[in-house]
């Protein structure tokens, strides 16, 4: 998933990435409102960690433009402000979820978790092609009946390619899906990336190389073994 954090205090802002980049999230820092509208306008995120208090544009507008604009992004809203009052006032934003600070970082991440299973209808459900399963919500993969071990990333693009099918998806694409905006965009990382996943999950191999296109899944019940060329 991907994720944008908008907190104005650098120190919390750059525990929060980092702590969610180590749960396998992609994720994106600012620090103050102009900045998240920016990003919010070229980058698709699933969630917003959004401070209320945040300095040029304030929270609480950068909330209503998303609502404003239906926008997929689910927002959860972080302030100090911790009464009833202020709860009720920053749902009725357009808010998905508030917490208040001080919280427990533990808790900040199944909130995530949550509300990012809400911002894509596909992620309630087990997504499959031929004979893989991945759930999102555990993200469980099984091929022919047996679970295999992925780590955040790979679980990232193979998720990634199980929507996208029966299309595919470019390096440049996945790139910007699994990774953040730090990520080198000549790196070879999603080659790498593709080639540990082919090995994972064995033969015949499911990830296709299209020329012209990039990456796909393949259907192994009707369609011959991808390439295996990354």
């Amino acid at each position: 998933m991907r994720v944008l954090v908008a907190e104005d205090f650098e120190v919390l802002a750059d525990a929060i990435g980092t702590g969610l980049r180590r749960e396998g999230m992609a994720v994106d820092v600012v620090l103050d409102g102009n900045e998240a509208l920016e990003h919010l306008a070229v980058t698709r995120y699933d969630v917003i960690v959004l401070d209320r208090d945040l300095p040029g544009v304030h929270g609480d507008e950068v909330c209503r433009q998303l609502v404003a604009d239906r926008s997929d992004t689910r927002i959860l809203m972080l302030t100090a402000a911790s009464t009833v009052r202020d709860r009720v006032d920053g749902l009725g934003l357009g808010a998905d979820d508030y917490l208040p600070k001080p919280f427990h970082f533990p808790e900040l991440v199944l909130r995530v978790r949550a509300l990012a299973r809400r911002a894509s209808t596909a992620q309630g459900h087990i997504l499959r092609a031929g004979d893989i399963e991945f759930e999102p919500s555990t993200g469980t993969v099984i091929r022919n009946g047996c679970t295999v071990t992925l780590t955040a990333r790979e679980r990232g693009v193979l998720e990634a390619l199980l929507k996208a099918s029966p299309g595919g998806l470019s390096a440049e694409q996945l790139l910007d899906q699994v990774w953040d905006e730090n990520a080198d965009p000549f790196t070879n990382t999603v080659r790498v990336t593709i080639g540990r996943l082919r090995r994972k999950l064995g033969e015949p191999q499911v990830i296709q190389t299209t020329p012209g296109i990039g990456y796909r899944i393949a259907d192994s019940e009707t369609e011959p073994g991808p390439q295996s060329i990354a």
